[in-house]
């Protein structure tokens, strides 16, 4: 065999291995991508729990990507001034940040003013954790669950307060649904944060509350607060001792509260492949989840598709919530 031929067919099978291996990495990282730092935009001050998770996910995304990823916290309105600066930025993957549920599921019902539609603006990419809700009372109080409660409630309608961090966050809305589901009459009793509405109830300043296990589960351990439930679809893995309301007194009851990964919308459909693959892959690191659960947060990923079905499902599910119970922001 001649052979400049032979050579020449090598040379060929060779271009095309190597032609094979560049398309299949090209598909898993966008050429050119990331060239730049990437900012992960929080919306809300240092911290905090979002700006702690961020801190978590962010250095592991910056190790993966080979490229700084750099934390922005743009606090302000509740976090709307850090969901509309994403929504606003330039789609083309070096502006992400987190959404949280309250912001991106149930100001849309509350809202007139809300600068930006979170299905239209923005692109999902993932579910990130899972921010476990519970149902606490000062020990004092005489229920030990969630029956107890709702026996109590239906025998004083109108007479127990039930605090909140505050009006339209996913505690008031995980009250509001409560009271829709048990036909009972507890009295909202909004804060303004986590820790105000912790240290009343700790204080006796009213007797019950929906905040988050984070806030109360050294308090709890403690004894200086009582758990009546936690506000899930099954037991959370940061308090698995801790009954469900719905195993506790109301089956079908269910509320979650999570942080998710976004993006400004019409961001290139590799791009969000890319960066859910690799910021579901750093919620499976034993160190990322162990540093999660310490913080009272369950990690939760999800895909792209996923994650944009739910935040739609709880839009809906949410304005007919409000609209029943007739809330509305002052």
């Amino acid at each position: 065999m001649n052979r400049t031929f032979v050579i020449g067919v090598l040379a060929r099978c060779l271009a095309g291995v190597i032609g094979a291996l560049f398309i299949g990495q090209a598909a898993a990282q966008p050429h050119g991508y990331p060239g730049k730092p990437i900012r992960f935009i929080v919306g809300f001050p240092p911290g905090g729990s979002t700006d702690i998770a961020a801190r978590i996910i962010t250095p592991r995304l910056s190790e993966r990507l080979s490229q700084s990823v750099i934390v922005d916290n743009r606090s302000g309105a509740g976090g709307i001034v850090g969901v509309d600066a994403i929504a606003k930025s330039e789609p083309d993957g070096y502006t992400i940040g987190w959404g949280v549920s309250g912001m991106l599921t149930i100001s849309v019902s509350l809202r007139t003013d809300l600068p930006f539609n979170p299905v239209t603006d923005l692109a999902p990419i993932t579910m990130a954790v899972n921010n476990t809700l519970i149902l606490v009372a000062n020990p004092s109080f005489p229920a030990k669950d969630a029956s107890e409660l709702i026996a109590l409630a239906k025998a004083k309608p109108g007479k127990i307060a039930l605090g909140s961090p505050g009006i339209g966050t996913a505690m008031h809305l995980a009250g509001a649904l409560l009271n829709m589901m048990a036909g009972i009459d507890l009295v909202h009793a909004p804060y303004k944060g986590l820790g105000p509405a912790a240290n009343d109830l700790l204080g006796g300043q009213i007797p019950v509350a929906i905040l988050d296990v984070a806030t109360t589960r050294n308090f709890i351990k403690l004894g200086r607060l009582k758990a009546l439930g936690t506000t899930g679809v099954k037991r959370a893995l940061t308090a698995p001792e801790v009954s469900t309301i719905d195993e506790s007194g109301l089956p079908g009851y269910a509320v979650t509260s999570w942080f998710g990964v976004i993006a400004p919308a019409r961001t290139p459909p590799e791009i969000v492949r890319l960066l859910n693959s690799h910021i579901v892959a750093i919620l499976e690191i034993p160190d990322v989840r162990e540093r999660f659960f310490a913080m009272g947060l369950e990690p939760m990923p999800t895909t792209s598709e996923e994650f944009g079905n739910i935040i739609k499902s709880e839009i809906t599910r949410w304005a007919k919530v409000i609209k029943e119970s007739g809330i509305v922001v002052q």
